[in-house]
């Protein structure tokens, strides 16, 4: 399948989905709002349903069947009681035996250990990191005519702006409403300031806020694969939850769907890939290094396809926060963004991103034309469609970037300037 760049919603081509993998909805950008100051670079699925039994077409005896995974937003969904239901399913009993029927001798007793000094968290630890940064994190509730939703968000201005994902608020664009639950309990109503449904980014601002804690928001281009990372939000409306694990991978190109399946093309991020645990209401929130930096925003979350397990699996998403920084400053400035352009349409080919045809006045026109099969931008390889827009999403109009290409059989490599969509 063929897909066209030169759109507002799309880049270097969108490669078709697979049909077991839903994408975003995308929605027309807010104008602009009181936005406050930013200076980013100062401090500042429920568990699926059991397998069905084996019936005609089930893998042979000793062999395990291939499961598709599927890409969803982390987005939770409201529901009834969500609140306590989710408070019930965590809440175990500790002993569940009658005491005439436990063990042991006549006086017999529990040994206990002293409780623990009130000692400071060692630096650079979880511990220590999540003490920073859980102050500067929100639970985000939208309301709508049809439902709500629930997500995570993180505050990057003292004056209430804060930085989450386009499909944590999206809904809330006509006519609904945003409420954010900060950490020590306090609320807040909340407006749009800006959405950007091309890179699955939205600012908001709480109202009649002041002196918030903003985070520190670091670089995501410091980052490497086995670096320990920190994720924190609102999984399932459990706020302030804290989870940990590492960079799993960089630049992956990931193609994102929300909770109810909605298709976008356009929403392909350019993700850092990482196992710590992230579930549905995690989006938004904030993916932080070890020294207490912001390195990215989750996003989004594999699966093991329909009727499979829709929790965390060990494969989250989220968006560079060196890209994050770029929209949000433009969302606030303006309430809207502009990306980078190749002017190319392209499909999946065996050896890279196959181009279908060049956009006349393109950035593309001139240098490139169907039939070329891109391998590579500057040194990243590139395997396919998603990865080509991927890898042009991460840049900014007016980049000049080395194309390498394979034409006739013969590389080649070529230098152009990327337009805008804007």
């Amino acid at each position: 399948m063929t897909h066209q760049d030169w759109s507002q919603t799309s880049y270097a081509g969108v490669g078709s989905a697979p049909p077991d993998t839903p994408d975003l909805h995308d929605t027309a950008p807010q104008p602009p709002h009181d936005r406050g100051t930013f200076s980013p670079w100062q401090p500042a699925a429920r568990p699926g349903s059991p397998a069905p039994p084996a019936g005609p077409g089930a893998a042979p005896a000793g062999e395990r069947p291939r499961r598709p995974i599927a890409l969803v937003a982390a987005v939770a969904l409201v529901a009834g009681l969500l609140g306590g239901g989710a408070g019930a399913a965590v809440t175990l009993a500790v002993d569940d035996q009658p005491a005439a029927t436990q063990s042991g001798t006549s006086g017999s007793s529990l040994q206990t250990s002293a409780p623990r000094a009130d000692t400071p968290p060692t630096e650079g630890s979880v511990e220590q990191v999540a003490a920073q940064v859980l102050p500067s994190v929100v639970s985000i509730q939208v309301s709508t005519g049809s439902g709500g939703g629930e997500g995570t968000g993180v505050i990057i201005d003292p004056d209430g702006l804060i930085l989450t994902n386009n499909h944590v608020v999206e809904a809330a664009a006509n006519g609904g409403g945003i409420e954010v639950t900060f950490n020590d309990g306090a609320t807040a109503s909340a407006s749009i300031v800006g959405l950007d449904p091309v890179t699955d980014l939205a600012v908001i601002k709480a109202e009649g806020v002041g002196g918030l804690p903003a985070a520190t928001l670091g670089s995501s281009a410091d980052l490497d694969p086995g670096e320990v990372v920190v994720a924190i939000g609102s999984p399932l409306g459990l706020q302030g939850t804290v989870t940990s694990g590492i960079v799993s991978a960089l630049d992956r190109p990931v193609r994102t769907g929300n909770a109810n399946g909605a298709e976008s093309l356009s929403t392909v991020i350019d993700a850092i890939q990482t196992d710590a645990a992230i579930n549905p209401g995690n989006s938004g929130g904030p993916l932080v290094n070890l020294r207490g930096e912001v390195v990215g925003i989750n996003s989004a979350i594999a699966t093991l396809g329909s009727g499979g397990q829709s929790g965390s699996i060990g494969l989250g998403f989220s968006i560079p926060i060196d890209q994050a920084k770029s929209i949000a400053r433009q969302l606030i400035d303006t309430g809207t963004a502009t990306h980078a352009l190749l002017g190319v349409s392209v499909q999946d080919t065996q050896r890279g991103a196959g181009i279908a045809q060049v956009a006349p006045d393109g950035a593309a026109d001139g240098a490139l034309r169907a039939g070329d099969v891109i391998t590579k931008v500057g040194d990243r390889r590139i395997d396919s469609a998603d990865a080509l827009i991927a890898a042009i999403r991460s840049q900014r109009p007016g980049d000049e970037v080395t194309l390498t290409y394979v034409r006739g059989g013969q590389e080649q490599t070529v230098t152009v300037t990327l337009g805008s969509d804007g």
